[in-house]
């Protein structure tokens, strides 16, 4: 049975930096394409970043220069650094996991799902 499992959110001012975590476990470490996706209050979820199993990395445009996303395949772990945060950053963060994407930004791409935790930046 696959499980995510989001760890790192909180409150931080703007400015602020957080890095989440995603501890995965149910499959072979290295074999699934990761992503992130947050759902700001009363809005629709979003792609944020992605990475692939050869570890290239896809963005979207809100985040680019200030988020970062890695993998750890000896720890089966899913990383997001989230830098320069600004109140529109506020929202709720999934890790999701699929072994086939082809939309990386895509949430239906993806079968496997966290539970997710809060960001909430204030200015």
């Amino acid at each position: 049975q696959v499980q995510l499992v989001e760890s790192g959110g909180g409150s931080v001012q703007a400015g602020g930096s957080l890095r989440l975590s995603c501890a995965a476990s149910g499959y072979r470490s290295g074999t699934n394409y990761m992503a992130w996706f947050r759902q700001p209050p009363w809005q629709e979820r979003e792609g944020v970043a992605a990475i692939g199993i050869d570890g290239r990395s896809t963005y979207a445009d809100s985040v680019k220069g200030r988020f970062s996303i890695s993998r750890d395949n000896t720890k089966n772990t899913l990383y997001l650094e989230m830098n320069s945060l600004e109140p529109e950053d506020t929202a709720r963060y999934y890790c999701a996991a699929d072994p086939y994407v082809g939309r990386p930004l895509f949430g239906s791409d993806y079968s496997y799902w966290g539970q997710g935790t809060q960001v909430t930046v204030s200015s």
